[in-house]
């Protein structure tokens, strides 16, 4: 119940259900004085007694425009009394409660015919069923949006008016949202590259040839793309004309983007995405998973091009994770706000005087042209620091070397991120969620071998040791951990995630107690995910019942579940020699087989598992002394070959699982190449090693 209070300046304060919550989000909103709910069954059955529509807002802690919204109108009294009296309000986190947000941002498109994003504003029945919505709507009328308030007005009559048909309509809505679901495979269903080839060109067609990356404004930056180019010129590398576009196309995009505003050239790490085309001016929230999920494409791309640029962008980015988003535990927070001190990006733009006072005369001179400060203004007569001129040109123009002008730029980083942290900061979203959890694990791993940095290996193990410790409990994951409360019946995308992680950082040394938990998640989504006709539900068997239960194969913000799902499928079942995750894995790909003949390139994960079933992933097992097989290890992970995993178990390694242990040491290092189910010899000389994997 929501209960007025009053501050010491007198003004009013209230407290709602939403004061308790593991959700900051939740909790921005306890003292509004909208009568809030979370999302359950209570608010559904206060609906139902008082016969009012619910009002559903979605949003998350990083949202610019969600505090927007709040400020404007959850935080005004007279919008707050048309919600309470016409409505049930509920609050819900997408990041807490994706299955609610896929749900009703389907609805929303499916009912408007527009985008969705954040805020999502529907408007339900008592039995769940949405019959409007729409994202932000102003106090006043403006850009063809309704005033909010007279919105709610207009939509409150309408339920009152046409309860009938909204009821007709709820059941055409329900019934639509199967069409959405891919057909199933057809019995003589045949896997085949096309799709490889499909998603290459489309790639290409959509492709900035000038500033990089993938359409217009607002750009984002879409690593799954870039990592599907990587992969594509790869695999084109033995043929008679490789496929250097390709390779162009990845390259020219990683670049633009690490010179752009998008990437946070003090603190490092990127921004959500871009407003403009040219990378220049970002969205300022800064998210994990798109960190973690580009912070692997950078390695990749490094190992792949040798280009130190990427080496950079990776290390400072995963520095960036380990020291403003790991916790004291070991887990990592969810994201930093767009907004500090009320004001969006405040945190990271500048006045060009406040740093030519700050700096030394030489490193102004350098530091002004290679960040645009000698160029106007770019951000409400501010400056957002981004890669104005090339060091290379720049060092060239200046008559400098370029190790004296990085020596310089470094040294006026490090004062102006100095004076930068003395700044109120962004807010910070403190929960921990197991999904993006899988994904930073993950991409440390790469990380680490990519760039030979041990501390990123052992923060992506302090981070598995939180997850196991804090979020596994009586063989079940839980989604979320605030708090010192672990709660919510974990997604699909948490299980194969973290499995992922699991297997990313056995690559850097094998531990049988995480290759079992990895084996345990992996059963968990077989038993309680698994479509009867192939991949992977969203949601498991016991978990609450929504409109529809969701399968899809699609990337997003976030790699696709169900191609995650598949790879870790595939690769576990090669390793461990269980042919029932090949099995899945194949039955995976083949149900998604429809969407991915029609959109290949918006399922880029997906994609890579086709290439490893046409193409069985090559598993490199190195046994013998500990060092000898550690130096064999480095010299591989120097190769960018996306289709190989290399596990090194030294002799000494106890309780290997039979399909690893099968293969026994002989002298300091030994190597067993395995190209799917077939292992070949014992390889006893590096030389001879690498002669079999050119073959």
């Amino acid at each position: 119940m929501q209960i007025r209070h009053v501050n010491a300046d007198g003004s009013p304060r209230y407290t709602n259900r939403l004061d308790s919550e593991t959700s900051p989000y939740l909790r921005q909103h306890g003292h509004n004085p909208v009568d809030w709910y979370p999302w359950g069954e209570a608010a559904f059955a206060r609906a139902r007694e008082l016969d009012r529509p619910v009002h559903l807002s979605v949003g998350y802690a990083a949202c610019h425009w969600c505090h927007v919204l709040a400020a404007e109108s959850f935080e005004d009294e007279t919008t707050a009394r048309v919600l309470n009296d016409s409505f049930v309000n509920i609050k819900v986190d997408r990041e807490e409660r994706p299955d609610i947000d896929r749900i009703y941002q389907i609805a929303q498109q499916m009912l408007t015919h527009g985008p969705g994003g954040w805020p999502l504003t529907m408007f339900l029945t008592p039995e769940r069923v949405p019959f409007f919505g729409g994202t932000y709507f102003p106090p006043e009328p403006r850009h063809g949006l309704p005033a909010f308030r007279e919105l709610l007005e207009r939509v409150a009559q309408y339920y009152r008016e046409h309860q009938e048909s909204l009821r007709a309509q709820g059941e055409a809505l329900v019934a639509a949202f199967t069409s959405i679901d891919p057909p199933a495979p057809a019995s003589d269903l045949v896997i085949d590259g096309a799709p490889l080839e499909r998603a290459r060109a489309a790639l290409e067609r959509n492709f900035d040839g000038r500033r990089g990356g993938f359409g217009d404004a607002p750009k984002f930056p879409h690593p799954g793309s870039i990592d599907c180019l990587l992969r594509h010129w790869r695999r084109s590398a033995g043929h008679e004309q490789p496929d250097l576009r390709a390779l162009y196309m990845a390259s020219l995009t990683l670049t633009r983007m690490a010179e752009g505003g998008i990437h946070d050239a003090l603190g490092g790490g990127f921004c959500r995405y871009s407003v403009d085309a040219e990378w220049m001016i970002p969205h300022f929230e800064k998210m994990l998973y798109d960190n973690a999920w580009l912070l692997s494409v950078y390695a990749d791309a490094y190992v792949a091009s040798g280009d130190a640029l990427y080496a950079h962008i990776a290390g400072d980015t995963a520095d960036w994770m380990q020291r403003e988003m790991q916790s004291p535990e070991g887990g990592f927070y969810s994201s930093l706000d767009a907004d500090s001190d009320g004001h969006e990006g405040d945190f990271y733009v500048w006045d060009r005087e406040q740093i030519r006072a700050a700096l030394a005369p030489q490193e102004y001179a350098v530091f002004a042209p290679r960040f645009g400060l000698d160029l106007p203004p770019n951000f409400a007569g501010r400056w957002h620091l981004y890669g104005a001129r090339a060091p290379r040109e720049l060092a060239e123009s200046l008559g400098v070397s370029e190790p004296q002008l990085e020596t310089l730029l470094e040294s006026a980083r490090a004062k102006l991120l100095k004076m930068r942290q003395r700044r109120p900061p962004p807010s910070r979203d403190q929960k921990v969620l197991t999904a993006w959890n899988g994904l930073a694990i993950g991409a440390l791993a790469r990380a680490a071998r990519a760039l030979e940095r041990p501390q990123f290996e052992a923060a992506a193990t302090r981070a598995l040791e939180f997850v196991r410790r804090a979020l596994w409990r009586d063989g079940r994951l839980a989604a979320t951990y605030s708090d010192g409360r672990a709660r919510l019946n974990a997604y699909l995308d948490d299980y194969v995630f973290l499995a992922d992680g699991v297997l990313e950082l056995q690559q850097l040394r094998v531990r049988t107690d995480e290759l079992a938990f990895a084996r345990e998640l992996m059963e968990v989504v077989l038993r309680h995910f698994a479509a009867p006709d192939g991949g992977f539900f969203f949601t498991s068997d016991d978990h609450e019942a929504l409109l529809h239960r969701l399968k899809t194969f699609a990337d997003e913000s976030l790699p696709a579940g169900n191609a995650v799902a598949a790879r870790v499928l595939l690769r576990l079942g090669y390793l461990l020699g269980e042919s029932r995750y090949i099995e899945a894995a194949e039955r995976t790909v083949q149900a998604g087989w429809a969407p991915l003949e029609h959109h290949p390139h918006a399922h880029t994960t997906l994609l890579g598992v086709l290439e490893e079933l046409l193409y069985p992933p090559v598993i490199v097992i190195l046994r013998g002394e500990r060092t000898a097989i550690e130096a064999w290890r480095r010299e591989l992970d120097r190769v960018y070959a996306p289709g190989r995993m290399v596990i090194s178990a030294s002799a000494d390694a106890a309780d290997l699982p039979p399909a690893i242990a099968a293969k026994p040491p002989h002298g300091p290092a030994v190597a067993y190449v395995c190209r799917g189910s077939v292992c070949g010899e014992p390889l006893e000389s590096f030389a001879a090693l690498a002669e079999a994997l050119r073959a």
